[in-house]
């Protein structure tokens, strides 16, 4: 769901997930900076509840895969029954996660995870 800028430009949306606050709010400024509109939520329940109440969900969705309740594999498997297309970008320090979303289309990148890496990394999730 590409939004319009004051100037009247589209900019992706993001919608980016992750239970650590201090994480969310480094991830959500370093987005907002590269040009991306941001929404957060820090859990998977709350990020569910934010994509079934729009018509158009967000261009990309960035996520932690551990996450209170539901872990991030569990979020994406109930995202992929919303919606199959809209890119996921899941972001761990457990190289072992990494198996859990076999066959769910996520990009999994590990932690640490720099800025200009997640920046790239949502710049190609939207390519066409």
């Amino acid at each position: 769901m590409l939004t319009r800028a004051s100037d009247g430009s589209l900019v992706p949306q993001v919608l980016l997930i992750d239970d650590n606050l201090t994480q969310l709010r480094i991830r959500e400024t370093v987005l907002r900076e590269a040009g991306f509109s941001v929404s957060c939520a820090t859990t998977a329940e709350q990020a569910l509840t934010f994509l079934r109440s729009f018509a158009t969900g967000p261009d990309v969705i960035v996520t932690d895969h551990v996450l209170p309740g539901a872990s991030g594999s569990v979020f994406v498997r109930q995202l992929r029954e919303i919606s199959a297309r809209v890119p996921v970008l899941v972001i761990s320090g457990m190289a072992e996660a990494e198996c859990e979303y076999d066959g769910l289309h996520v990009t999994f990148l590990r932690k640490p995870c720099p800025p200009d890496c997640l920046i790239r990394e949502v710049q190609d999730a939207l390519a066409p």
